[in-house]
Parts: C-alpha cells; sequence; structure tokens
C-alpha cells in the first residue's frame, strides 16, 4: 500500500510541477506580448535578428 500511496504523491507533484509550468509560460508569452506592443521598434529588431538566425542555421 505505501507504495500506491507515494505512486499517487509522485504524480500529484508532478501534475502541479506541470501547472506552474503552464502558468510561467503563459505569463512569459503575455510579457512577450506587452513588451512588443510596447517597444515596436525593438520587436522588430528582435524578429530580423531571429530571421537571420534562422536563415544561416545549418542542419
Amino acid at each position: 500500500m505505501p507504495d500506491r500511496e507515494q505512486d499517487a504523491e509522485q504524480r500529484e507533484r508532478e501534475a502541479e510541477r506541470r501547472r506552474r509550468r503552464a502558468q510561467f509560460l503563459r505569463d512569459l508569452h503575455e510579457a512577450r506580448e506587452l513588451r512588443d506592443r510596447v517597444q515596436p521598434r525593438r520587436a522588430r529588431a528582435a524578429r530580423m535578428r531571429q530571421a537571420m538566425r534562422m536563415r544561416t542555421f545549418r542542419w
């Protein structure tokens, strides 16, 4: 029985970790969108740099 309880506890911890991570990623995405709206020039420059990195990346 203790094994089953430990497994259940482990699954709960994993589920809580995934919920916290999902919330963090949502907040991060929201913050990036806000920054892009507030600083459009910087956001455009960042997009251009990312595009350049993708063009020069070798598979």
